[in-house]
């Protein structure tokens, strides 16, 4: 098999059990026996291609093929997934970069920097809600101790963590690394772009800044056919109408917003919601745009509230700052891809990657990969053999390139 039908088929065979939290569909979330699982199999495959392999203490699982000097690249992405998540997003980047180490130890080539494949198991943030957790306990940027987190059957991260053989409280000292020089993540483009411009890859500009929060409208719940409309304290109704205040604010903005997660209680077709749970996603090409959207939801949501005689409590769960990529690294990757006799292309990432939290430790490049109509989070996400073998080459190429630089 090519180099991109080797990772597309790794990508397939993750799909199922016990690879997969569910039989009919792909669902490997951090900390689950199927992210185990996957782990065991990847490792597999690294200490195959004569990578030394271990488990940091945030459930990474990090492969290191050695150099000839002292520094190391990191290529990397995540392994775990939404739920019924399509087989591409983040697992096909571990898949490439282990395809170069793969290539590199066929070759019996050691290059003047070490290698480092890292499968991050908690970029999603699908279990706990707080995405990001390996990369940003690489990077030093996890400050806040999440391991009083619970998922939805009432598991805290600490007690995930001990069913997975970490201590949690190896959370509290990240590692300090000052030999890593730059860090890659190989990803599908989980947008339309690439496919609208006819190019197998790109080269990703940066990553848009994002703010998550989490949102509670408390109002009274009551018997829904003896309260008259305008005695009400309807919590989902309010919710409903702050959603669309989020909609019309993104719009006018020019940025995107989203509720992608909400829950009404008691959730009987019969009763009055008295509260209303609801998930915040904002995302823009600046901090300040996101911010000043913030602010304007905030604002309206008060007055929504007050309104309707609602009490609420807005929590911010995350916030990511915008991630420029590294200048440098971008023109090897553009030198690449024109090796292979394709045109270089740069675009910007609407989406979250562990790229963003890596930046905090050293500069950061990302290579997108071409998805079929743009889906991503779905199963129907698709990627051509040929378009990933492309990204192979790109990568070889660009580590080669790396190697050749005056600065190593």
């Amino acid at each position: 098999m090519t180099p991109g039908e080797t990772a597309i088929a790794r990508c397939d065979l993750f799909r199922h059990p016990p690879y997969s939290e569910e039989a009919s569909a792909l669902t490997r979330r951090f900390l689950t026996s199927a992210h185990k699982a996957a782990l065991e199999t990847l490792a597999g495959w690294m200490q195959a291609a004569n990578m030394a392999v271990r488990l940091d203490a945030a459930g990474t699982l990090i492969g290191r093929y050695e150099g000839t000097g002292p520094r190391t690249l990191l290529i990397g992405s995540h392994i775990d997934s939404v739920r019924d998540a399509g087989a591409y997003d983040g697992a096909l980047g571990v898949m490439l970069g282990l395809g170069v180490v793969e290539e590199l130890a066929r070759q019996g080539k050691r290059l003047p920097f070490a290698i480092e494949i890292l499968a991050f198991g908690d970029e999603e943030g699908s279990r706990f809600h707080a995405s990001m957790t390996g990369s940003r306990f690489i990077s030093g940027t996890l400050k806040d101790d999440p391991t009083s987190l619970t998922d939805e059957d009432g598991v805290t991260m600490e007690e995930a963590l001990r069913g997975f053989g970490l201590h949690p409280t190896g959370l509290r000292t990240a590692p300090h690394r000052e030999d890593v020089f730059l860090y890659l993540e190989p990803h599908i483009e989980q947008g339309p772009v690439l496919e609208a411009e006819n190019l197998p890859v790109g080269i990703v500009t940066g990553i848009a800044a994002q703010t998550r929060l989490a949102v509670t409208l408390s109002g009274m719940a009551n018997h829904a056919g003896t309260t008259p409309m305008h005695l009400r304290k309807d919590a989902l109704a309010a919710a409903a109408e702050a959603v669309l205040l989020l909609e019309r604010i993104a719009a006018q903005a020019g940025i995107v917003g989203t509720v992608g997660a909400i829950s009404a209680r008691p959730g009987m077709g019969n009763v009055i919601p008295g509260e209303c749970v609801f998930a915040v996603d904002l995302r823009a090409p600046s901090a300040e745009a996101r911010d000043a959207a913030e602010r304007a939801f905030r604002t309206g949501l008060a007055e929504i509230c007050a309104r309707r005689g609602i009490g609420q409590e807005t929590t911010t769960v995350q916030q990511l700052a915008p991630c420029l990529c590294d200048g440098a690294a971008q023109t090897l990757l553009a030198e690449a891809i024109a090796a292979q006799g394709q045109r270089s292309f740069r675009l910007a990432s609407g989406a979250g990657h562990d790229a963003m939290s890596m930046a905090a430790l050293c500069p950061v490049a990302m290579l997108f990969i071409r998805c079929r109509a743009g889906i991503s989070h779905n199963p129907a996400e698709h990627v051509e053999a040929a378009d990933v073998d492309v990204a192979a080459r790109v990568m070889l190429a660009f580590v080669e390139k790396l190697a050749g630089t005056a600065e190593l």
